[in-house]
Parts: structure tokens; sequence; C-alpha cells
């Protein structure tokens, strides 16, 4: 019950925020108020019965059980079956955690990475696309099926420009890296992954790094695909080796390449598309694990996005008549 109610009752504050129902605490017993009060009772049944099942609640995975399977990202109750029982096979145990996809995007995804040598997971900020595939990578290390993690990622700067970066050739791409450091801080113990670091079974580097190597026996994830130009693309594909697997993500509202420049992770999705051997997954503004925030400011921005370019069609249209 402790856990189930969160540090100073947070967690039936965000229960009670997301559904507008109000949780009384009475001893051993919640009682639920309010037009949602039926789905209240689902959503603490099963969180109660998640942590039967010796697993964690914490705010993310509220916000999962009530939100994520909204089809405009909306907080709207009734939308969504139970989510939590685990799916056989797809829970990814690493050395610091266990963990296992939340939404049906998530799961279609895991379960290519699992199966298919060269994964895409496509889609907007805030969906697991890195996150995911990087607990897979940790995964299949642990149990001997890779040698090596590879973590790259085109060096490219997100609309300012940085200058030059005093330091070393590692100190320079560091920024670049950092949200892969984090996602692998997340799966293995930091003296682990200094020493694995050190023997190069992991490595992260910036992806023009790649150039030349036969990436073989090894889990290699590029990040940020999108900033990758199309000969970038073509060169990361061709290094893949004997008994490595891909797994390849991006946004495609988020190409920080300079105008003009095709982004490689489109050319791609043209390209490839029904070759055999290589899934494509995508993800929306439904499947975003982080605050509930987030998932609204993308659906707006793809709304306007949406606006603009119904906009622009009439105005060529009307200019041709």
């Amino acid at each position: 019950m402790i856990d189930l109610v969160g540090p100073g009752g947070a967690h039936l504050a965000q229960i009670e925020q997301l559904l507008g129902v109000q949780v009384v605490n009475r001893g051993n017993t919640l009682v639920v108020h309010g037009e949602a009060a039926s789905e209240g009772e689902r959503v603490l049944n099963a969180l109660y019965a998640r942590l039967e099942a010796g697993k964690q609640v914490d705010m993310g995975a509220i916000d999962a059980l009530i939100r994520l399977r909204a089809d405009d990202g909306e907080a709207r109750p009734g939308d969504q079956e139970e989510m939590f029982p685990a799916t056989p096979g797809l829970e990814i145990r690493t050395r610091k955690k266990t963990m296992e996809p939340r939404t049906e995007a998530q799961k279609a995804y895991t379960r290519a990475l699992l199966e298919h040598e060269l994964t895409f997971g496509i889609g907007p900020a805030g969906t697991g696309k890195t996150y995911i595939a990087v607990a897979v990578a940790v995964s299949k290390f642990i149990q001997g099926e890779v040698d090596k993690i590879i973590l790259t990622r085109p060096a490219v700067e997100a609309g300012e420009k940085l200058g030059f970066l005093p330091g070393t050739q590692d100190e320079k791409v560091d920024p670049y890296m950092q949200p892969l450091y984090d996602a692998l801080a997340d799966f293995l113990p930091g003296k682990q992954l200094q020493k694995l670091r050190e023997e190069k079974r992991v490595e992260i580097a910036p992806l023009a790094f790649m150039r030349g190597r036969t990436l073989s026996n090894a889990f290699v994830i590029l990040d940020e695909a999108q900033n990758a130009t199309t000969m970038q693309m073509k060169m990361f594909l061709t290094r893949l080796g004997q008994g490595s697997r891909m797994a390849i993500t991006g946004d495609r509202s988020q190409v920080d390449l300079p105008r003009g420049v095709q982004s490689g992770l489109r050319d791609a999705e043209h390209i490839l598309d029904g070759v055999s051997g290589i899934s494509f997954n995508y993800f929306t503004a439904t499947d975003v694990v982080r605050h509930p925030l987030v998932a609204k400011i993308i659906t707006a921005y793809e709304a306007d996005d949406t606006r603009r370019e119904a906009a622009r069609t009439l105005r060529e249209t009307s200019g041709r008549e």
C-alpha cells in the first residue's frame, strides 16, 4: 500500500489530476470518488497487481496506464485496456534494471530488435526508440550473443553553432554523445561501464568514425539518424558484419542538416522499403513516455504542420488556376 500511494501520496495525487477524481485513503482502503471513479479503480487495481508481481510503480508507469494509448495523446480515461501484464519474451533484463515496453508500438519495436538483424525506429522524441535499443543491446551483450556494443550518432548541432571545442578527441565529441552515455548508465553499473569502455567492448563515437570499418559480432545503434546524409546512411548500413545487429533511430521532424541536404533516414525509408530482413517501426505522440506535456506539445506541432501544408497546397492550387 505504501508503494501504491507513493511518497507523500504523490501517486494518488497524479491519478487524481489525470482522471479528475478524488482518492481517499482510509487505512488499508482506497475509495475513489468522481465521474471517472470506475476508471480510477481499474488503474489502482492494475498498479496493485504490478506491485504484487514484484515490479515498480512510478510516475511514468501511472501516466502510461492512463494516457499512452489515446489516439491524440490526450489524457482520456477509458480509452485503453489493462496494459501491464508482461508480454512473454519482451522483458529485457540488464545488470541494473528490467526494461519492459509499455505501448503496442514499443512492444512491436522490441520484438523487431530481438528478431531482426536491421531495425529502424522512427518517431517523435520521448517514445523510447534509443532507450529500448540500448536495453536490448546490453541484454544481448550480457548473454554473450554479441562481443561489443557500438553507439554512434552524427555530430550535428541542433540549430546553434558551438564553434571550436577544446580538448582531446573524446572531449570534443562527448557533448554530442551524452544522451547515449545516459542510456547506457541506466543499464550498466558505472564501474563496469567504465571498464568496458577502456577495453573497447563498449564504443561511443561520431558517425564519421565508422567509415572503413566492418562491424562484426556487435550490436550497433545509430541514433539521431535523421541528421545523417544519404551517403553517410549508405556508409553506415554497409558496415554490417557477420553476427551483428543494427538499430537505426530517428525523428523526421527534427532534421538539423543544412537547408537543401536530404536526410539519409528519409531516403533509407524509401529505398529499403520491402527489403526482407529489415524492420521499420513507427511511433506517434501517443507512445511518448516522458512528461505528459511532451505528447501534447508534439501533437500541437504536428497539427500546425498539417495546417501549414494544407495552406501551402491551397495557395499552389489557386496559383495554377
